[in-house]
């Protein structure tokens, strides 16, 4: 999305970019949620293309503030940090890039876990990626629908199976 912005009597513009949104049903309760998504160690072990994931800064609540990954996923490939806030109880996991990557400009995201009075939670995954590298923003939501389907079902799963 581009914005008009006046600037010193100039016109700027200015790229936006436009975050997608999806969420899905698990069957847990929101702290269970929460345990798994903190867990960055285990993230090789069921997040499908990040090879490697360290935390390199924790919070005074001694949660990761600061985590460097490695992405593998296929033809494209990017180490990268992403700085992480929390709401108090966990019901919002939010993220930003820490400095530009080999392909990403800037990338903003939360995970909004939600519990729904029965045992089970409801996950809203919104994320914002800009790349360095042109594309058409249809190719990059479809991308980004993709990171994202993807990363759901492999949180649902992950989840699940620890019951």
């Amino acid at each position: 999305m581009l914005y008009l912005t006046p600037l010193r009597g100039r016109v700027t513009f200015v790229h936006m970019t436009d975050s997608s949104t999806q969420s899905i049903g698990v069957s847990a309760a929101p702290e269970q949620v929460a345990a798994v998504i903190l867990d960055f160690a285990a993230y090789p072990e069921w997040a499908g293309s990040i090879k490697s994931s360290e935390v390199r800064e924790t919070d005074d609540q001694d949660r990761p503030a600061l985590v460097g990954f490695v992405l593998d996923a296929g033809v494209l490939k990017d180490e990268y940090a992403l700085r992480y806030t929390y709401a108090d109880d966990l019901s919002r996991i939010s993220w930003t890039l820490e400095g530009a990557s080999a392909i990403q400009k800037s990338q903003q995201g939360s995970y909004e876990i939600a519990g729904n009075g029965d045992g089970t939670s409801t996950v809203t995954y919104t994320l914002a990626i800009d790349l360095s590298m042109p594309m058409l923003g249809m190719f990059r939501r479809k991308a980004e629908k993709m990171i994202m389907d993807t990363a759901l079902k492999e949180l649902k799963r992950r989840v699940e199976s620890r019951g």
